[in-house]
């Protein structure tokens, strides 16, 4: 569990506020305790609700009768909890976490105070909801119980507008309540999840302008250069891919010629993968048992992506032409313009291999690239093609158009949480290529409903994009996070 206080360390005489049978707020006299600030960001924690400039009311919850209820100040970034239609002895209290609601830290039961005598509801002061200075993305959410039970009820865990002030830059806050401080990478899920999820932080911070997480590039790559095969390398090819280009988007963002030098030795570590069984196309391993799409698409975009970003290249623009003229051979691209996942070593074809939303998407968006270096327009008709099949087949889409993978009828895995996000992302690459902008309707068609089906109270997102929200994880929130970038 990750903890983070600020240096500043104070003890407040806590002075309560009641809320009469009525509802409304009145000035109560000091309480029996005091109570420790632990964070400092605009205002110290223990502040008068009476202070706030604006109540927001956020969620409730009933317990025997109580209304217990978050109440937020998007001005300040704090929060209080409040006590309603109960009695004497009742308890409320405020829990904080800095991970999402997985966990909540020592500072839980908040401003825990209790009904006096006489009075129907009673409230917390106010606390922060982030820990800015050190980093703290946090939620919270009001507890209470009443006088004699054990029983305890909690509101959904839910933030200020601080930092969620449009649905990309809140998705991206969410994601940011998954990343780890000390391991570099994101929580709930995998290694090339990570690259993705960071890729989709820095997207966001080029969109909004917003630098708030930035400092997560330079700790990820710290953190994690020398992890696995150095340079962000392994033996899975695309998962060598996926974090050379979150290091393209990292040198796009900061202009460190670092990020580029790693990039370029993912590039080359893919490169040494490539040979002439099937006439070409890099592995999917360093055992050379597969050769399939992911790795493929990848490898035209990061290598397009060098040659436009380093003067005077031709080695790798020949590799990104090399392997999609290898591409256009092997049958992966389907004749209805779907992309297959693979093709087999024996036959050296595509024979039916499942189509996933990623394998459209990173190919859409490897041409894209590809057409930057060389301006041919022939790579935005072919991505067209595959694009108007990502976007229209049933394979791939719902009967109301909302995209989904074919395993989301049973279990996605650690995978396939993260497949929509890769689709969407080198969709909007070629949509904002392309001079009539075919695909803003179909991205904007996605981020709405997700919002309104598929999302909590701390804008976290679930697999279905249609609904209803399932569960939240690193993954799921990163391909939502593309998502929201796409639309805009």
């Amino acid at each position: 569990m990750k903890l983070y206080r600020s240096t500043f360390t104070a003890v407040a005489t806590v002075v309560l506020t009641s809320l009469s049978a009525a509802g409304s707020l009145a000035q109560a006299a000091p309480a029996h305790e005091a109570v420790a600030a632990t964070v400092c960001d605009k205002y110290c924690d223990a502040r008068d609700p009476a202070l706030s400039p604006k109540d927001r009311s956020g969620p409730s919850v009933s317990l025997s009768g109580r209304s217990i209820t978050l109440h937020l100040d998007d001005f300040d970034d704090m929060g209080w909890a409040s006590l309603t239609g109960g009695g004497p002895g009742d308890e409320v209290w405020l829990d904080r976490s800095w991970d999402g609601g997985r966990t909540w830290s020592d500072g839980s039961r908040l401003g825990n105070t209790v009904v006096p005598g006489g009075q129907s509801g009673w409230r917390t002061l106010m606390y922060n909801a982030d820990d800015w200075n050190n980093r703290g993305v946090g939620a919270l959410r009001a507890c209470g119980l009443t006088s004699g039970s054990a029983a305890i009820a909690c509101t959904a865990w839910a933030r200020t507008t601080w930092n969620a002030g449009s649905r990309s830059l809140a998705a991206a806050t969410a994601q940011m309540q998954f990343y780890d401080r000390n391991t570099g990478l994101f929580d709930t899920t995998g290694w090339w999840n990570s690259a993705n999820a960071l890729n989709a932080v820095i997207d966001n911070i080029e969109a909004t302008g917003v630098t708030s997480y930035e400092y997560a590039v330079a700790d990820t790559y710290d953190k994690n250069l020398s992890a696995q095969g150095g340079q962000f390398r392994n033996d899975y090819l695309d998962d060598t891919g996926w974090w050379g280009l979150t290091w393209i988007a990292a040198y796009d963002l900061t202009g460190e010629s670092r990020y580029l030098d790693t990039a370029r030795a993912d590039a080359d570590h893919m490169a040494a993968y490539w040979d002439g069984t099937c006439g070409g196309g890099v592995y999917w391993n360093t055992d050379k048992k597969v050769k399939n799409a992911i790795p493929n698409s990848l490898y035209i975009q990061l290598n397009a992506a060098l040659h436009n970003r380093i003067g005077g290249d031709t080695t790798y623009l020949q590799r990104a032409k090399d392997d999609w003229a290898w591409f256009q051979g092997t049958g992966m691209v389907n004749s209805d313009g779907t992309v297959g996942d693979g093709i087999s070593l024996s036959s050296c074809r595509n024979e039916g291999a499942t189509v996933w939303s990623y394998n459209q998407g990173a190919l859409i968006g490897g041409l894209t690239e590809l057409y930057r270096a060389t301006g041919d327009s022939g790579l935005l008709t072919s991505a067209r093609r595959i694009a108007d099949a990502n976007t229209t087949s049933p394979l791939l889409n719902t009967s109301a158009g909302i995209l989904r993978d074919p395993c989301e009828s049973g279990d996605c895995g650690a995978d396939g949480t993260s497949f929509k996000g890769a689709d969407v992302r080198g969709l909007a690459k070629l949509d904002a290529a392309l001079a009539d902008h075919p695909y803003t309707a179909y991205l904007k068609r996605q981020a709405d409903n997700a919002y309104a089906h598929d999302r909590n109270a701390l804008d976290q997102y679930g697999l279905h994009w249609y609904g209803p929200l399932d569960t939240t994880d690193a993954a799921r929130q990163q391909s939502a996070l593309d998502l929201m970038n796409a639309a805009g």
